[in-house]
């Protein structure tokens, strides 16, 4: 009975031993995995994160986009992207110079950057310039017509993004005109001198039975002088200002002489009507801007601009302001108003 008992002893003993060792060899096993883990932490702190470098190309000036552009790296760095830790921006302006636009898009090109967010008219000039960098527009007029994509669904090859209906716009934006200056009769359309966007209202026009006078101008202190000028002398009732980079910098000025020569005014923007403007139809914007922000983040991580189709402008505002019309005399019609989306008293 004793050597029995010994025995299972001796056997317990063994067993004992036995997960002794084993629990020794998972003890080592696991320290050598804690160890690889850390080292591999510390090599990679010790290499530096790759930066992506993006290019911003506008022919406007830097005050007349920063609202738009802080819009833009808000989305950016809500989807992880901070700039001066994992992108950098080139920032490039024409300051209302087009003929510059070339140059500044030729420069980004030999800097090499990982992609080009392209503002209001640029994006064929960046297209020009490079066939193998990605290029997402922001709000472009007609992608298709200007032969940036073969199609808004397959764009094909490196330019996609988005599209601000520019054109079906702006016949809204003139149905609008009539309808709160009932008597309206004749409309002065600012242009500059290479813009052809207002060809798309005419019908809408004849059917208004309103007369329009294009107004060619350059959008500087100088040239929108003598636009306003030039409005009065043709006798317009009204005045409609298209979209594009190059007219919203110069928005203050514009709103400026459309009160000082008391003539009524819609604008394709908000911000006109925000800064004392009368009244603006148009796409929102920092909704646009938003949308290129996520764009831009899937191309960097890895999405071909050929896969990615092309979105239209979904959200519209319409906005008055009645101080504006209280100011040139003007009483906007009730109808009018309802169908506002803001009314500023």
């Amino acid at each position: 009975m004793s050597r029995i008992f010994r025995r299972r002893l001796s056997v317990s003993q063994a067993d004992n031993r036995k997960s002794k060792i084993q629990n020794r060899k998972w003890a080592g096993l696991v320290a050598f995995v804690v160890a690889l883990v850390v080292a591999v932490a510390v090599v990679q702190a010790q290499q530096p994160l790759k930066v992506a470098r993006i290019g911003f190309l506008d022919g406007s000036t830097a005050s007349g986009s920063a609202g738009l552009l802080d819009t833009f790296r808000q989305e950016m760095r809500r989807l992880g992207w901070i700039e001066g830790k994992n992108i950098t921006i080139e920032y490039r302006y024409a300051e209302q110079k087009p003929e510059r636009l070339a140059e500044l898009a030729a420069d980004l090109v030999r800097r090499k950057v990982d992609l080009i967010v392209a503002t209001g008219g640029t994006p064929l000039v960046a297209k020009k310039a490079t066939s193998t960098i990605p290029i997402v527009t922001t709000a472009s007029t007609d992608p298709v017509g200007e032969g940036l994509v073969v199609s808004l669904g397959r764009p094909g090859g490196n330019v996609t993004g988005l599209s601000g209906l520019a054109n079906e716009l702006n016949t809204k934006m003139l149905e609008v005109l009539k309808d709160a200056v009932p008597r309206l009769s004749r409309v002065g359309l600012l242009r500059t001198p290479t813009g052809v966007q207002w060809k798309e209202i005419r019908p809408a026009a004849v059917a208004l039975k309103l007369k329009l006078e294009e107004i060619e101008t350059q959008p500087d202190a100088k040239g929108l002088e003598s636009a306003f000028q030039t409005a009065k002398q043709k006798q317009v009732g009204a005045i409609m200002t298209p979209t594009g980079r190059r007219f919203f910098a110069e928005r203050k000025r514009i709103v400026e002489l459309a009160g000082k020569y008391r003539l009524p005014a819609i604008y394709p923007q908000k911000e006109y009507v925000e800064g004392g403007g009368l009244m603006s139809y148009g796409a929102d914007f920092d909704d646009l801007y938003r949308r290129a922000a996520v764009y831009v983040d899937k191309i960097l991580k890895g999405a071909k601009p050929a896969d990615l189709p092309v979105q239209q402008a979904t959200k519209f505002e319409f906005v008055i302001n009645l101080k504006a019309a209280k100011q040139i005399g003007l009483t906007i019609p009730g109808r009018v108003l309802e169908r506002a989306n803001q009314v500023i008293k």
